[in-house]
């Protein structure tokens, strides 16, 4: 059963290094190893409804404004230049693969400098430093090699959060920050591994999410589910029974009127009561290395989508709440859509997604109702997607940019254009006529404005 403590409890803090916990078995360490390269936060299938937004309103969270790669953004240009949309400012970064969070004239997001982790504060318009927080994290904690680094990067993995005048930022060791929007300082911290004596885990790579006066966070690749803590303290108001966590990244979802938390397990989805963390309901998404890395995708019809790699496949559920039990029916699954750690849209009828997970992965779209592959495009490599202005942004894993229409029929390209360095794992955030990209060495505004 979950358990409650009192919004108004002291809370334990500590920003300590964690002893070094990676077993010595090789095969173990291997486990690990792919675990923390594979679990790319960036993790994100959203849900797919664009309802009123304000352009200027921000991207607040990973997946934006609602947490679903979607946003009412200002009028976008149908082509572009021969390079590429303008651009309004680039200056370099570092490693990691955090996207952009933007609130007004702040942007923020995290990054490595040698045994640092960093958020930063940005200012919007320039791209010049406001803020800036480091704090240790030496790679050796969790067992990383060279020949690991180099394929895929250290982290971090997980997206900042804005909310309550605050920052909420979690690097790959659970050190979680909380730190005052404005000025970049320290409202409080906590070593979330510490703090609830997570024996076994991998990279920590979901992102934070706000919910009701608490910010809401899964506890890694552990096997000890998930906290909502107190923004202004960091006390716990609740925390859910233990259940294996996976990568990818929590959703709100309003099922006959209630509001419902699903998280993305390791082998499962789980649906808790975002209110106290009550578990309502379990389903069943296997696969073969309990790297469940996307985000599931809730749709204006009340069914929800969840899609991985590793022989997970796709699956489509209807929620019914009959005497105030959730009970998940599955109307269909398919192979044919194995999305990794990018994100899945709802585009009218259609999912959209990137399938594939080691090997080639296109764009392929199934339809929503049945399950059955529309059409697949081969043109682009594993990428992440916002739909802005009737329109999909595409961002490879190669670094190209690209603008087009989708149908039933297949894809419109309008524009495209080589902009970043591999690995470009990060997803774009719009907001209003600017978008936010970066690779592992740079941050780039463009204005992809009429």
């Amino acid at each position: 059963m979950p358990t409650t403590e009192r919004r108004s409890e002291a809370p334990s803090l500590t920003v300590e290094a964690k002893e070094p916990t990676s077993p010595n078995d090789p095969m173990a360490v291997r486990q690990t190893f792919a675990r923390l390269i594979l679990a790319n936060l960036l993790v994100a299938c959203a849900p797919t409804i664009v309802v009123g937004q304000d352009p200027a309103a921000g991207w607040h969270q990973l997946g934006g404004p609602i947490r679903n790669f979607q946003v009412n953004s200002a009028p976008l240009a149908d082509t572009w230049p021969d390079g590429g949309p303008p651009t309004l400012w680039t200056r370099p970064l570092g490693e990691g693969y955090s996207s952009i969070v933007v609130a007004g004239d702040l942007l923020v997001t995290m990054y490595r400098e040698e045994d640092d982790e960093v958020i930063i504060g940005l200012d919007a318009a320039s791209g010049a430093t406001r803020w800036r927080h480091a704090y240790p994290a030496p790679l050796a904690h969790n067992g990383y090699v060279d020949i690991w680094l180099n394929a895929s990067g250290p982290g971090p993995y997980s997206t900042p959060l804005l909310a309550y005048g605050g920052v909420f930022a979690v690097g790959i060791d659970g050190a979680l920050h909380a730190l005052e929007a404005e000025t970049g300082l320290v409202r409080w911290s906590v070593n979330l591994a510490e703090r609830f004596e997570l024996a076994e885990y991998n990279a920590f790579a979901s992102s934070p999410l706000a919910f009701d006066g608490t910010v809401i966070v899964p506890l890694g690749g552990s096997g000890a589910g998930v906290v909502a803590l107190n923004p202004a303290s960091g006390a716990v108001v609740w925390r859910s029974e233990p259940f294996a966590v996976a990568p990818g990244s929590p959703v709100v979802i309003t099922v006959e009127g209630r509001d419902q938390l699903v998280v993305v397990g390791q082998q499962e989805l789980v649906g808790l009561d975002p209110d106290d963390g009550r578990l309502l309901w379990r389903h069943p998404h296997e696969n073969e290395l309990g790297l469940n890395l996307s985000m599931p995708v809730w749709g204006a019809d009340g069914r929800l989508f969840m899609s991985s790699a590793y022989g997970g496949g796709s699956r489509m559920l209807t929620l019914s709440v009959i005497d105030g039990r959730t009970t998940p029916e599955e109307e269909w699954s398919t192979n044919r859509m194995r999305v990794h750690f990018t994100n899945a849209l709802r585009v009218g009828g259609m999912v959209l997604g990137s399938s594939g997970d080691f090997g080639p992965a296109f764009l392929t779209a199934l339809d929503a109702s049945t399950g059955e592959e529309l059409w697949r495009d081969r043109s682009f490599a594993r990428a992440h997607l916002v739909y802005a202005d009737d329109k999909v942004i595409l961002v490879d894993e190669d670094g190209e940019l690209a603008l087009a229409s989708v149908t039933n029929d297949g894809l419109d390209v309008h524009a495209r254009h080589a902009l970043l360095t591999e690995n470009a794992w990060t997803p774009p955030t719009l907001v209003g006529r600017t978008l936010y990209v970066r690779d592992r060495k740079d941050i780039l505004a463009l204005d992809l404005g009429r």
